[in-house]
C-alpha cells in the first residue's frame, strides 16, 4: 500500500508564484532561481533580439539581467501582480539600450539600406520576406524609440507600464511613441511596406 503523502509536503516549485519564489531566491535558493530562469527567460530573449536584432547578443543580455536577479533578489520589490517580469522587462531593456550606445560608440556610421527587391512586387511577398524587411525597419529605428515600439506592440505592455519599463512619465512616452511610429512608417515605406504589415508579426 502506497504511503499517504505528508500533509506538510511542499508543492512543486513549478506551481509556485513568482513572489514565493524571489523570497526563496533572497534566501539562495538556486532551485528557485532555476525555475524562475525556465520561466520567464524565452520571453526576456526574445525582448532582447527584437532590440538588437542579435540572437546571441539577446542571450548574453537575458544571462545578464538573469544574473543581476540572482544579486540583487533582496532589493526586488513586488509589483501589483507580485510577478517578476516587469523588473526583468526593465532590467533587459535598459541593458539592451547600453549595448546599443556602445555599437554607436564604436561606430556611428551605420550601414546602407540595401534595396528590399520585395518592394516592387508587394503581392508576392511571402511571410518570411515580410517578416524580414520588418525586421529590418525596427531595426533601423534609434534606440529608444525602438524600445518604445517593442514594449507597446510586441509585449503589448500600456502606455503606463511601458513608461515604467523607461523610466519615463506617461506624457513623455506617449511622445516618444507618436515619433517612433511615424519613424517606422517612414522606414517601412521605404521597403514597400505598411504598418499592418507590422501586426501580427512576433
Amino acid at each position: 500500500m502506497a504511503k499517504a503523502r505528508s500533509a506538510d509536503a511542499k508543492p512543486p516549485l513549478d506551481v509556485e508564484t513568482d513572489l514565493t519564489l524571489m523570497a526563496l531566491v533572497e534566501r539562495g535558493d538556486a532551485d528557485a532561481f532555476r525555475t524562475v530562469i525556465d520561466r520567464h527567460l524565452t520571453r526576456v530573449q526574445r525582448l532582447a533580439a527584437r532590440m538588437l536584432g542579435d540572437v546571441n547578443e539577446a542571450e548574453e543580455v537575458a544571462q545578464d539581467a538573469f544574473l543581476r536577479l540572482w544579486m540583487f533578489a533582496k532589493s526586488w520589490h513586488p509589483g501589483p501582480d507580485n510577478s517578476v517580469v516587469p523588473w526583468l522587462r526593465r532590467v533587459a531593456t535598459n541593458l539592451c539600450l547600453d549595448r546599443l550606445r556602445r555599437r554607436r560608440f564604436i561606430s556611428d556610421v551605420e550601414p546602407p539600406d540595401r534595396p528590399d527587391p520585395a518592394a516592387l512586387a508587394p503581392a508576392a511577398i511571402d511571410a518570411e520576406r515580410v517578416h524580414a524587411a520588418v525586421k529590418r525597419s525596427l531595426l533601423s529605428v534609434p534606440d529608444r524609440q525602438r524600445a518604445a515600439l517593442v514594449l507597446t506592440y510586441y509585449e503589448e505592455l500600456s502606455n503606463a507600464e511601458a513608461a515604467r519599463t523607461m523610466d519615463m512619465h506617461v506624457k513623455a512616452f506617449e511622445s516618444l511613441l507618436l515619433r517612433a511610429r511615424a519613424t517606422l512608417r517612414t522606414a517601412l515605406t521605404r521597403r514597400g511596406l505598411t504598418v499592418d504589415d507590422v501586426r501580427g508579426l512576433a
